[in-house]
Protein backbone atom coordinates (compact mmCIF):
# COMPACT_ATOMS: atom_id res chain seq x y z
CA UNK A 1 0.00 0.00 0.00
CA UNK A 2 1.43 3.66 -0.90
CA UNK A 3 1.81 6.23 1.73
CA UNK A 4 -1.11 8.02 0.15
CA UNK A 5 -3.41 4.69 0.33
CA UNK A 6 -2.55 4.86 3.74
CA UNK A 7 -2.84 8.43 4.13
CA UNK A 8 -6.33 8.22 3.26
CA UNK A 9 -7.02 5.12 4.97
CA UNK A 10 -5.68 6.62 8.61
CA UNK A 11 -7.54 9.92 8.40
CA UNK A 12 -10.53 8.83 6.70
CA UNK A 13 -12.02 8.94 10.01
CA UNK A 14 -11.82 12.73 9.85
CA UNK A 15 -12.58 13.23 6.84
CA UNK A 16 -15.83 14.76 6.71
CA UNK A 17 -14.46 17.41 8.81
CA UNK A 18 -11.33 18.14 6.22
CA UNK A 19 -14.06 18.24 3.94
CA UNK A 20 -15.42 21.24 5.56
CA UNK A 21 -12.58 23.30 5.27
CA UNK A 22 -11.88 21.54 1.80
CA UNK A 23 -15.59 23.43 0.90
CA UNK A 24 -14.82 26.68 2.29
CA UNK A 25 -11.19 27.52 0.78
CA UNK A 26 -12.37 29.67 -2.10
CA UNK A 27 -15.36 31.06 -0.87
CA UNK A 28 -13.48 34.06 0.22
CA UNK A 29 -11.70 34.08 -3.34
CA UNK A 30 -12.99 37.74 -4.73
CA UNK A 31 -10.27 39.02 -6.89
CA UNK A 32 -10.32 39.96 -10.90
CA UNK A 33 -10.51 36.98 -13.66
CA UNK A 34 -8.28 35.20 -14.59
CA UNK A 35 -6.34 35.31 -11.27
CA UNK A 36 -9.69 34.57 -9.30
CA UNK A 37 -9.91 31.08 -11.29
CA UNK A 38 -6.19 30.19 -10.97
CA UNK A 39 -5.86 30.61 -7.52
CA UNK A 40 -8.95 28.67 -6.84
CA UNK A 41 -7.44 25.53 -8.78
CA UNK A 42 -4.47 25.77 -6.32
CA UNK A 43 -6.50 26.25 -3.15
CA UNK A 44 -8.60 22.94 -4.67
CA UNK A 45 -5.79 20.64 -6.22
CA UNK A 46 -5.39 17.55 -4.70
CA UNK A 47 -3.70 18.44 -0.98
CA UNK A 48 -3.05 16.06 2.28
CA UNK A 49 -4.71 18.99 4.17
CA UNK A 50 -1.89 16.83 6.91
CA UNK A 51 -2.25 19.82 9.86
CA UNK A 52 -5.95 19.84 9.82
CA UNK A 53 -5.63 15.76 9.91
CA UNK A 54 -3.40 15.75 12.84
CA UNK A 55 -5.17 18.54 14.52
CA UNK A 56 -8.83 16.82 14.38
CA UNK A 57 -7.89 13.09 15.07
CA UNK A 58 -5.75 15.18 18.10
CA UNK A 59 -8.91 16.69 19.52
CA UNK A 60 -11.14 13.41 18.85
CA UNK A 61 -8.47 11.83 21.29
CA UNK A 62 -9.20 13.93 24.00
CA UNK A 63 -12.81 12.89 23.50
CA UNK A 64 -13.69 16.92 21.85
CA UNK A 65 -15.84 17.46 18.90
CA UNK A 66 -14.86 19.71 15.95
CA UNK A 67 -17.43 22.65 15.98
CA UNK A 68 -16.93 25.34 13.67
CA UNK A 69 -14.92 27.55 15.34
CA UNK A 70 -12.26 24.70 14.86
CA UNK A 71 -12.96 24.46 10.99
CA UNK A 72 -12.55 28.70 10.97
CA UNK A 73 -9.30 27.99 12.69
CA UNK A 74 -7.40 25.22 10.74
CA UNK A 75 -9.14 26.87 7.27
CA UNK A 76 -6.93 29.52 8.31
CA UNK A 77 -3.86 27.48 9.14
CA UNK A 78 -4.56 26.14 5.49
CA UNK A 79 -4.81 29.58 3.74
CA UNK A 80 -1.29 30.93 5.58
CA UNK A 81 0.55 27.18 3.98
CA UNK A 82 -1.18 27.51 1.03
CA UNK A 83 -0.14 31.42 1.18
CA UNK A 84 3.53 30.58 2.26
CA UNK A 85 3.88 27.68 -1.09
CA UNK A 86 3.13 30.63 -3.57
CA UNK A 87 5.20 32.57 -2.45
CA UNK A 88 8.01 29.70 -1.95
CA UNK A 89 7.64 29.00 -5.54
CA UNK A 90 8.46 32.67 -6.37
CA UNK A 91 11.89 32.27 -3.97
CA UNK A 92 12.70 29.11 -5.96
CA UNK A 93 11.35 30.00 -9.13
CA UNK A 94 9.16 26.70 -9.87
CA UNK A 95 6.86 26.16 -12.17
CA UNK A 96 4.66 23.48 -11.41
CA UNK A 97 3.32 22.28 -8.02
CA UNK A 98 0.66 19.87 -7.50
CA UNK A 99 0.15 18.79 -10.99
CA UNK A 100 -0.32 22.61 -12.33
CA UNK A 101 1.12 25.39 -13.44
CA UNK A 102 2.43 27.33 -10.52
CA UNK A 103 1.33 31.12 -10.09
CA UNK A 104 4.25 33.05 -10.89
CA UNK A 105 4.98 31.09 -13.83
CA UNK A 106 1.64 31.26 -15.45
CA UNK A 107 1.52 34.97 -14.48
CA UNK A 108 4.48 36.75 -13.10
CA UNK A 109 6.12 36.98 -9.53
CA UNK A 110 4.45 40.18 -9.05
CA UNK A 111 1.45 39.02 -9.39
CA UNK A 112 2.56 35.49 -7.23
CA UNK A 113 3.62 36.93 -4.46
CA UNK A 114 0.25 39.79 -4.14
CA UNK A 115 -1.61 36.49 -4.26
CA UNK A 116 -0.03 34.93 -1.32
CA UNK A 117 -0.23 38.15 0.79
CA UNK A 118 -4.05 38.17 -0.68
CA UNK A 119 -4.74 34.72 0.91
CA UNK A 120 -2.67 35.54 4.35
CA UNK A 121 -5.14 39.01 4.30
CA UNK A 122 -7.81 35.87 4.18
CA UNK A 123 -6.34 34.01 7.45
CA UNK A 124 -6.06 37.17 9.11
CA UNK A 125 -9.85 37.64 8.92
CA UNK A 126 -10.66 34.41 9.96
CA UNK A 127 -8.81 34.45 12.87
CA UNK A 128 -10.14 37.61 13.95
CA UNK A 129 -13.48 35.70 13.91
CA UNK A 130 -11.96 33.39 16.98
CA UNK A 131 -11.87 36.19 19.14
CA UNK A 132 -8.98 35.21 20.76
CA UNK A 133 -6.03 37.38 21.83
CA UNK A 134 -3.95 34.01 22.59
CA UNK A 135 -4.56 32.84 18.96
CA UNK A 136 -3.76 35.68 17.27
CA UNK A 137 -0.76 36.26 19.13
CA UNK A 138 0.41 32.47 18.11
CA UNK A 139 -0.23 33.18 14.65
CA UNK A 140 1.85 36.09 14.38
CA UNK A 141 4.60 34.46 16.36
CA UNK A 142 3.95 31.54 13.56
CA UNK A 143 4.46 33.84 10.69
CA UNK A 144 7.44 35.42 12.51
CA UNK A 145 8.89 32.04 12.61
CA UNK A 146 8.45 31.48 9.08
CA UNK A 147 9.92 34.21 7.77
CA UNK A 148 13.16 33.91 9.70
CA UNK A 149 13.51 30.15 8.70
CA UNK A 150 13.21 31.15 5.45
CA UNK A 151 15.74 34.28 5.64
CA UNK A 152 18.10 31.97 7.41
CA UNK A 153 17.75 29.41 4.94
CA UNK A 154 19.01 32.38 1.93
CA UNK A 155 21.74 33.44 3.31
CA UNK A 156 23.49 30.01 4.39
CA UNK A 157 23.22 28.93 0.98
CA UNK A 158 25.74 26.68 -0.49
CA UNK A 159 26.95 25.98 3.35
CA UNK A 160 26.75 22.81 4.78
CA UNK A 161 24.85 23.58 8.33
CA UNK A 162 25.64 22.56 11.78
CA UNK A 163 22.81 19.81 12.92
CA UNK A 164 21.20 22.13 15.12
CA UNK A 165 21.18 24.76 12.37
CA UNK A 166 19.34 22.13 10.65
CA UNK A 167 16.89 21.16 13.14
CA UNK A 168 15.93 24.98 14.33
CA UNK A 169 15.56 26.02 10.84
CA UNK A 170 12.80 22.93 10.55
CA UNK A 171 11.11 24.10 13.63
CA UNK A 172 10.51 27.50 12.33
CA UNK A 173 9.82 26.92 8.97
CA UNK A 174 7.54 23.90 9.10
CA UNK A 175 6.81 22.67 13.13
CA UNK A 176 5.71 26.46 13.68
CA UNK A 177 2.90 25.91 11.58
CA UNK A 178 1.93 22.73 12.61
CA UNK A 179 2.11 23.79 16.72
CA UNK A 180 -0.10 26.50 15.44
CA UNK A 181 -3.11 23.84 14.02
CA UNK A 182 -2.74 21.58 16.61
CA UNK A 183 -2.00 23.60 19.83
CA UNK A 184 -4.12 26.34 18.85
CA UNK A 185 -7.00 23.99 18.63
CA UNK A 186 -6.40 22.88 21.88
CA UNK A 187 -6.53 26.28 23.26
CA UNK A 188 -9.46 27.03 20.77
CA UNK A 189 -11.06 23.97 23.20
CA UNK A 190 -10.01 24.95 26.45
CA UNK A 191 -8.78 21.54 26.89
CA UNK A 192 -6.40 21.45 29.66
CA UNK A 193 -3.49 19.49 27.85
CA UNK A 194 -0.19 20.60 26.53
CA UNK A 195 0.00 19.58 23.20
CA UNK A 196 3.23 21.47 22.34
CA UNK A 197 5.92 18.71 22.15
CA UNK A 198 3.75 16.46 20.25
CA UNK A 199 3.24 19.16 17.35
CA UNK A 200 6.64 20.20 17.36
CA UNK A 201 8.03 16.74 17.21
CA UNK A 202 5.61 15.35 14.82
CA UNK A 203 6.13 18.49 12.89
CA UNK A 204 10.17 18.36 12.65
CA UNK A 205 9.71 14.33 11.56
CA UNK A 206 7.51 15.96 8.48
CA UNK A 207 10.19 18.14 7.50
CA UNK A 208 12.86 15.71 8.11
CA UNK A 209 10.91 13.23 6.05
CA UNK A 210 10.55 15.80 3.11
CA UNK A 211 14.02 16.61 2.81
CA UNK A 212 14.89 12.49 2.65
CA UNK A 213 13.06 12.09 0.16
CA UNK A 214 14.17 14.88 -1.90
CA UNK A 215 17.61 13.45 -1.51
CA UNK A 216 16.36 9.87 -2.69
CA UNK A 217 14.61 12.01 -6.22
CA UNK A 218 15.03 15.15 -7.60
CA UNK A 219 17.81 16.38 -5.29
CA UNK A 220 16.56 20.14 -5.96
CA UNK A 221 17.43 20.96 -2.50
CA UNK A 222 20.94 19.94 -3.03
CA UNK A 223 21.10 22.04 -6.36
CA UNK A 224 19.52 25.16 -4.61
CA UNK A 225 22.07 25.22 -2.55
CA UNK A 226 20.17 24.04 0.16
CA UNK A 227 21.73 21.72 2.42
CA UNK A 228 19.64 19.61 4.51
CA UNK A 229 20.36 16.62 7.15
CA UNK A 230 21.57 13.65 4.65
CA UNK A 231 24.61 16.80 3.40
CA UNK A 232 25.33 17.06 6.99
CA UNK A 233 25.48 13.95 7.92
CA UNK A 234 27.64 12.93 4.65
CA UNK A 235 29.85 15.94 5.25
CA UNK A 236 29.66 16.06 1.05
CA UNK A 237 27.37 17.56 -1.05
CA UNK A 238 28.34 14.86 -3.89
CA UNK A 239 27.59 12.11 -2.40
CA UNK A 240 24.67 12.65 0.03
CA UNK A 241 23.62 8.92 -0.10
CA UNK A 242 26.25 8.76 2.78
CA UNK A 243 23.65 10.35 5.03
CA UNK A 244 20.65 8.61 4.27
CA UNK A 245 21.44 5.70 7.25
CA UNK A 246 22.00 8.38 9.75
CA UNK A 247 18.78 10.53 8.51
CA UNK A 248 16.88 7.67 8.69
CA UNK A 249 17.90 7.51 12.58
CA UNK A 250 17.15 11.38 13.56
CA UNK A 251 13.49 10.86 11.70
CA UNK A 252 12.90 7.62 13.71
CA UNK A 253 14.18 9.22 16.58
CA UNK A 254 11.95 12.45 16.22
CA UNK A 255 9.25 10.04 15.10
CA UNK A 256 9.84 8.07 18.77
CA UNK A 257 9.67 10.88 20.81
CA UNK A 258 6.13 12.22 18.72
CA UNK A 259 4.86 8.85 19.73
CA UNK A 260 6.07 9.23 23.60
CA UNK A 261 4.01 12.19 24.09
CA UNK A 262 1.14 10.63 23.08
CA UNK A 263 1.14 8.55 25.61
CA UNK A 264 -1.03 10.36 28.50
CA UNK A 265 -3.97 10.31 26.20
CA UNK A 266 -6.37 7.34 26.85
CA UNK A 267 -6.36 4.51 24.64
CA UNK A 268 -9.19 5.09 21.48
CA UNK A 269 -9.68 4.83 18.11
CA UNK A 270 -8.29 8.44 17.45
CA UNK A 271 -5.12 7.99 19.42
CA UNK A 272 -4.50 4.88 17.77
CA UNK A 273 -4.93 6.66 14.01
CA UNK A 274 -2.39 8.96 15.61
CA UNK A 275 0.11 6.27 16.36
CA UNK A 276 -0.28 4.95 12.68
CA UNK A 277 -0.09 8.85 10.87
CA UNK A 278 2.85 9.47 12.98
CA UNK A 279 4.54 6.07 12.90
CA UNK A 280 3.57 6.35 8.37
CA UNK A 281 6.33 9.34 8.63
CA UNK A 282 9.13 6.92 9.27
CA UNK A 283 7.68 4.16 6.94
CA UNK A 284 6.27 6.30 4.07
Amino acid sequence: MSFQERYIEITSVVQDDINKIKQKLTSDISIQEPLKSKLSAILNAPSKHIRAAVSFLYLKALGLDINEQQITLQLAVELVHNASLIHDDVIDECDVRRNQKTINSEFENKLAVISGDYLLSIALKKICLLNSSELTEMFAQTLDKMCQGEINQHFTRFKIPTLDEYLKKSEKKTAALFETAICGAVILSGADTDAAEFAKNFGTAFQIRDDLINTKTTKSDINDGVYTAPVIFSGDINAPEKGIEKTVLLLNNYVNKTLTSLENIENNIYKQKLRELTELLANG
